[in-house]
């Protein structure tokens, strides 16, 4: 099969399309012939191997797992001997290790059935975005109905599943973007938009009783300005500069003093939030934005793109595109 292979860490000169073998099917995986995956800037980070005490989990000299990539949509083609709910022909979404590559194996809990309103493309975009996304917002930031919640870099991929999770609970939002972004961010069900070229919400005199901040662009003291005497910031990762961890870290520290700084949140992908980002698609609650979609050889720039920072939601790698349906 083709796959996308990084043999040292780097920029994604280091990545090479390669034929490798397909992998096994364990007694509990699944193995899906994949029809697109999702990046995301973790694929990035992981890519360069930046900051380097990352590597202890992730390789010392070399990346542990060759082939990148976490979140995929695609067509169930064999099973396990011990895996019950998901059968050969299903249409399938969750992740793997070794997303950008035409076949992966994972174990079954990986996966759910892919919702039927979504492309396989959309499909391959509920993955880390949007269940980090999910997890600030109702397990961190314990959004409720009525609460006024501002979302900083509303246009990205966290951000546009943000602004309509957020939605989805009865908060009233706000999202922060560029000029260009303003009507996509409004055409995802945010109340108010500002145009961060223009205004600047750190100076206004709105309060916010939840900020999710993904960009990173303001001091954490200048942004908890904005905020209503009990609402609480969640920094997210501190944008994609070299100062980054810097800013993980402080956040880390100033929330041991500070009731309204809420410190880092490590996400996992896990079974029962993928569950829960089916329903609220199902419902019409959740519609993945889609930025652009690559081709499998031409993953080193869709990663180049979401590097950048400028993605419009999440960017797609259609590594087979979707079967065209018959004409009558």
């Amino acid at each position: 099969m083709q796959a996308i292979v990084q043999d040292r860490y780097g920029s994604t000169a280091a990545l090479e399309a390669r034929d490798v073998d397909k992998p096994a099917v364990g007694d509990g995986d699944v193995l899906v012939r994949i029809h697109a995956a999702s990046v995301h800037v973790g694929d990035w980070v992981l890519m360069t191997g930046s900051p380097l005490v990352m590597r202890i989990a992730t390789g010392l000299r070399k990346p542990k797992h060759p082939i990148p990539g976490t979140d995929v949509a695609g067509t169930v083609e064999a099973v396990g001997a011990s895996v019950k709910g998901i059968r050969p022909g299903d249409e399938v979404f969750g992740w793997v290790t070794g997303a950008f590559a035409e076949y992966a194996s994972a174990p079954e809990d990986h996966f759910v059935l892919k919702p039927a309103n979504l492309t396989f493309e959309q499909a391959a975009a509920v993955g880390v975005s949007a269940t980090t996304a999910l997890q600030l917002l109702r397990d961190q930031g314990k959004v409720q109905a009525g609460q006024k919640v501002l979302i900083n870099g509303a246009s990205g991929g966290v951000g546009t599943f943000a602004v309509q999770i957020a939605k989805s609970f009865g908060a009233e939002v706000t999202g922060v973007c560029s000029t260009g972004n303003v009507d996509l961010v409004r055409s995802l069900g945010a109340d108010h938009v500002i145009d961060y070229t223009t205004d600047d919400f750190t100076q206004g005199t709105a309060r916010y009783d939840f900020i999710l901040d993904n960009v990173g662009n303001h001091s954490l003291s200048q942004t908890r300005r904005a905020l209503s005497p009990t609402g609480k910031l969640q920094p997210n990762g501190g944008g994609h500069s070299g100062g980054a961890m810097g800013t993980l870290v402080q956040a880390m520290v100033t929330s041991l003093f500070v009731r309204q700084q809420l410190r880092p949140s490590v996400k996992f992908q896990n079974h029962q939030d993928l569950v829960a980002l089916k329903e609220l698609v199902e419902s019409g609650k959740v519609t993945p934005v889609i930025d652009g979609t690559y081709p499998l050889r031409e993953t080193h720039r869709a990663i180049d793109h979401v590097a950048a920072g400028h993605a419009r939601g999440t960017v797609v790698i259609n590594v087979a595109p979707s079967p065209t349906p018959a004409v009558a």
